[in-house]
């Protein structure tokens, strides 16, 4: 395995990126078998079997008091507790997979034990950056909301234009932030500082690249939907067999949407770093040594 080239890259280009990105995913199959398997692939699969076996239940009965408790009662606290867990393993994935991307990169081949300790050690940066994510897009929502409550019909657009794309944007200038956090170890705000610089100019093109990956996870996630409800229309019921199917599949669905999308973003980290800087892969690797 040789490592990229060291030139220095005249423009983050798209193409590039994918190009890298895939490379690393074929060349690292049995490496992503075991990391993204047990800390992702396994924890949605147990959650997929819990949530549609008691979903399969209350169909089946068709009991609205059943269904009351389990809306109620059974599924808030479940779906923190069980979306809390795959928030945080996702967070160690992501963080395994930068130094995974990093080693591949760089004509190396990968440690699973090397890369889940650096994504132990850099847990609480990428918490902390996880964290900021998430509470931006609630609060963004929030106000688009709001504004369309106070001010009905336009509300919306407003709405729209003052938080919900100002939000987004930000977003993208903090894309690189968990790269960044794990291979520079620059704290929360340092790697959200130093994403924004690194993106700075590069942004549209972080926002198609997203953006082709999301609509490519739309559509297969809409094919699996409907696979599996013509699944239900032809057995006239959630069976035991459907919903193994369908736990796996809406797992399997997820984990490859998350791998690609970390690798992608790690990649990505190293492209800007080439493009802006001329900094190469050797020198990124020299970090953890």
């Amino acid at each position: 395995m040789t490592s990229v080239a060291q030139e220095r890259a005249e423009k983050f280009r798209i193409g590039r990126v994918f190009s890298n990105s895939f490379a690393v995913i074929t060349r690292n199959l049995g490496f992503l078998a075991v990391v993204v398997g047990l800390f992702s692939t396994f924890p949605a699969l147990l959650y997929n079997i819990w949530n549609l076996s008691r979903l399969a239940g209350i169909v089946n009965s068709g009991t609205a008091e059943d269904f009351e408790t389990l809306a109620v009662e059974i599924y808030p606290a479940t779906t923190l507790i069980a979306g809390l867990v795959i928030f945080v393993l996702a967070l160690l994935v992501q963080a395994a997979l930068v130094r995974a991307a990093i080693e591949d990169l760089n004509g190396k081949r990968p440690s699973i034990g090397d890369c889940i300790q650096i994504a132990l050690r850099s847990f609480f940066p990428t918490l902390g950056i996880g964290i900021l994510v998430i509470l931006a897009l609630v609060v963004a929502v929030f106000v688009m909301v709001f504004i369309a409550w106070a001010i009905p019909p336009i509300g919306w657009l407003i709405g729209l234009a003052l938080a919900l794309i100002p939000a987004l944007i930000w977003l993208l200038s903090v894309s690189v932030s968990v790269p960044i956090a794990v291979q520079e170890r620059l704290g929360v705000f340092g790697s959200i500082s130093r994403s924004r610089a690194l993106t700075k100019g590069s942004r549209w093109s972080i926002f198609w690249l997203l953006l082709i990956i999301g609509v490519a996870a739309m559509l297969i996630q809409t094919a699996l939907s409907l696979f599996i409800n013509l699944g239900l229309a032809s057995t006239g019921g959630i069976t035991g067999i459907g919903i193994i199917v369908a736990a796996i599949g809406s797992s399997l669905v997820s984990t490859i949407f998350s791998t690609v999308l970390s690798v992608t973003i790690a990649v990505t980290y190293v492209e800007l770093r080439q493009v802006k800087e001329g900094t190469s892969v050797d020198e990124l690797a020299e970090i953890f040594s």
